[in-house]
């Protein structure tokens, strides 16, 4: 090889909650680790929603996603991986040793033994609201996401979606906002069922099935009416705001991937339980992948990390265990336990 690159064990493609936690399992398994993400920050999907809260990690209380990136990145550290952000990987190459030659699209080369890809749905885009000069607003008063609750309070909010993430915010706000409406285009909507009703039972005003059809603003730079028409008659309706939330899904895109020669739904890689792909000594974790026992929640994404990274430490020493010691019985945390002040006693 011409160039001097540093061989790793495992490297890990994409920075979200599955690539973080297989980054801190593949420490526990002793292996030399790189993580790649194409973001300048890690946190993938979970960064769109930092006010959200998050109630289905096992262990944890309701935190907000802003705090779960901030523990999560705090423990992918835990054994030094080396971390790579603002690199999106458009290229994988094995080479004549068995080893991979991973690509960027800005020509970085990196070189490892194994990889766990961990991209989610690929390169994720906020879908944005198909009315012609809506963009101008958005260094005003239009969001795509929710960065801060305390931004809208006492101001009139109009949200348009009706998924999961739309009546979450909805129902943060209603305490906060001096009103908030929910336009939706379908009478059904996507939440969970009792967010849902909690959001109709609130004081919430709840339009379906209406869609925005245009914006307007009386000094050329904030939003200050939305007209709005029902689906199915046409009736249109104006509602003055002080803040439109856009909430209509995200656009994945997966790019080169779909060249690499894995084997590949509309969405997702197909692996065995064993998180294997059709590519050997390349394995899969989180949303992006499909078998016939995945869970997609975070916990689930924990679950397919753990596979993963067994399955790489596996392929690279066959006579390895097929997983690792528990932490309270792992030798790799002993040293840091004595950091925490922890004083292990002897079980004889």
């Amino acid at each position: 090889m011409s160039e001097q690159l540093e061989l790793y064990d495992v490297t890990i493609i994409g920075g979200g909650p599955a690539g973080m936690y297989t980054a801190f399992y593949s420490g526990m398994r002793d292996l030399k680790t790189k993580i790649i993400e194409a973001r300048e920050e890690l946190g993938g999907r979970v960064l769109i929603y930092p006010e959200k809260m998050i109630w289905d990690v096992g262990g944890l209380t309701p935190t907000l996603g802003k705090k779960l990136i901030e523990q999560m990145v705090q423990q992918a550290k835990t054994f030094d991986p080396t971390i790579v952000l603002g690199q999106h990987i458009t290229g994988l190459e094995r080479q004549a040793d068995g080893t991979i030659i991973l690509t960027a699209a800005t020509g970085e080369r990196h070189w490892t033994k194994t990889v766990v890809l961990a991209i989610g749905y690929g390169i994720l885009e906020l879908a944005k609201l198909e009315i012609e000069g809506a963009d101008r607003f958005e260094v005003t008063n239009l969001h795509y996401t929710v960065q801060e609750l305390e931004v809208f309070r006492g101001k009139r909010v109009l949200i348009s979606g009706g998924g999961d993430s739309a009546v979450d915010w909805a129902n943060a706000l209603v305490p906060i906002a001096s009103s908030l409406t929910v336009v939706h285009r379908r009478d059904q909507f996507g939440g969970h069922e009792r967010n849902v009703a909690n959001m109709k039972a609130s004081s919430a005003q709840v339009l379906t099935p209406y869609k925005v059809d245009s914006l307007h603003s009386s000094n050329g730079l904030d939003i200050d009416r939305v007209t709005i028409s029902h689906t199915e008659t046409g009736e249109t309706r104006q509602i003055e705001v002080d803040a439109v939330i856009v909430n209509h899904g995200l656009r994945y895109n997966f790019g080169p991937v779909r060249e690499w020669g894995l084997d590949m739904g509309d969405w997702h890689v197909h692996v065995n339980s064993k998180m294997e792909t059709n590519i050997p000594g390349v394995f899969a974790a989180g949303d992006f992948v499909k078998h016939d026992s995945k869970v997609h929640l975070i916990a689930g994404t924990f679950t397919d990390a753990v596979n993963a990274l067994n399955s790489a430490k596996v392929y690279l020493e066959p006579e390895a265990d097929p997983v690792a010691y528990v932490s309270s019985h792992n030798a790799k945390f002993k040293e840091k336990n004595k950091a925490l002040g922890v004083v292990e006693e002897e079980v004889h």
